[in-house]
């Protein structure tokens, strides 16, 4: 069994798939494990680090050449994997939704793809699920550029010269991200709020110390919490929320947005009249701008100034945090392959339940129920 690492290509992208802690797993379990030359540098990895993990360094195509699996961040163009073994694993982020000519690439190609955001939010695969830990440290990110780019302190500070009140914070969305920013923002001595439709998040935005807001007596989402993403609100709730927020975001010094909904366009939660009401000097970051946008006006991997306001979001938050969000990544690749790994077969072999889950293309064809059609 080989397993290939290649160098992101994608703009921007500093992080990589295998470290060498999970390159020396790979090599414990049996396979054999080539890298391609600088594929860690972006993360502050050598190449002598993978060489002494006991990997093979080369090339691009001599990493791939007969490779059983390939494993990337973002998905490699199937052009680049032309060596690998027939019907070869490559487990990467897809975004199959956004980018399904290359989901149809694979199948062309033969190649068996495996989309690791596509992982089920079930207890066992819960150390396999990439989306939770590089949105952690999104969330911790996001918090750190809000802080940086607003012209004050956070924590209250009591000095001779007088007091220094603390920043007020609110965090829109509370997922992995959004509680992350929550635990960040108090950490750093904010004032904390936070809101999201799933009525389940109240505790949680309690427990950790901070204020829920919350739409009252009126119904939230279909599907509420359903596989532990939130889905698109109603109408009804959506003009609640919208009053709530308008009366609350005018009062905030940063506020961090966090919605996604898997397959959709980011919801708009923030509207250009909203933030002229807030302070001027007031920071945003949208965390969800590289998928339309929690917020009007924001740019992806641009400062937007509205209002007196600043506004900013990266594409690739986690890429910030290369180290770190490499060796959670890595770790979660190495968790869901040797979850599967048949020692007598020499070689993961995939279940149903996460397997039919993952996979997008198999046989020449594209077989994920999510994305077929």
């Amino acid at each position: 069994m080989r397993i290939a690492v290649l160098r992101e290509r994608e703009a921007g992208e500093r992080r990589v798939a295998a470290t060498p802690e999970t390159v020396k797993k790979f090599i414990a379990l049996g396979a054999s494990v080539a890298v391609e030359q600088g594929a860690g540098e972006g993360a502050a990895i050598a190449d002598a680090d993978y060489a002494a993990a006991g990997a093979a360094l080369g090339t691009a195509a001599e990493a791939v050449k007969g490779a059983d699996i390939v494993l990337g961040v973002q998905a490699p163009d199937p052009g680049a994997l032309a060596g690998a073994a027939s019907r070869a694993w490559v487990a990467a982020i897809f975004d199959p939704y956004g980018r399904r000519e290359r989901v149809a690439a694979y199948a062309a190609a033969g190649l068996q793809a495996l989309a690791m955001e596509f992982m089920p939010r079930i207890t066992r695969a819960q150390s396999m699920d990439v989306l939770s830990s590089q949105s952690n440290l999104a969330g911790y990110k996001a918090v750190l550029a809000a802080a940086n780019a607003y012209g004050r302190a956070f924590p209250m500070m009591m000095t001779a010269a007088g007091t220094v009140s603390a920043a007020k914070v609110f965090v829109m969305g509370v997922g992995v991200a959004g509680l992350q920013a929550i635990a960040t923002a108090r950490r750093l001595g904010a004032q904390v709020s936070a809101t999201d439709v799933r009525s389940a998040t109240k505790e949680q935005i309690q427990s950790l110390g901070a204020k829920p807001v919350f739409v009252e007596n009126v119904a939230g989402i279909e599907g509420e919490g359903a596989g532990g993403y939130a889905t698109e609100m109603s109408e009804e709730y959506q003009k609640a929320q919208a009053e709530l927020v308008s009366s609350h975001i005018a009062k905030q010094d940063i506020v961090i947005t966090t919605a996604l909904i898997p397959g959709r366009a980011a919801p708009r939660l923030i509207s250009d009249a909203q933030i002229a009401t807030m302070k001027p000097g007031s920071v945003i970051f949208d965390l969800a701008v590289a998928a339309g946008g929690n917020v009007e006006g924001s740019v992806a991997d641009q400062t937007v100034q509205r209002h007196g306001v600043t506004i900013i979001g990266y594409s690739n938050t986690a890429g910030h945090l290369a180290a770190d969000a490499s060796a959670l990544y890595a770790r979660n690749l190495f968790n869901f392959l040797s979850a599967f790994w048949d020692k007598e077969q020499g070689k993961p072999v995939l279940d149903e339940e996460i397997g039919d889950a993952v996979r997008l293309t198999r046989g020449g064809a594209i077989v994920n129920e999510r994305i077929k059609g």
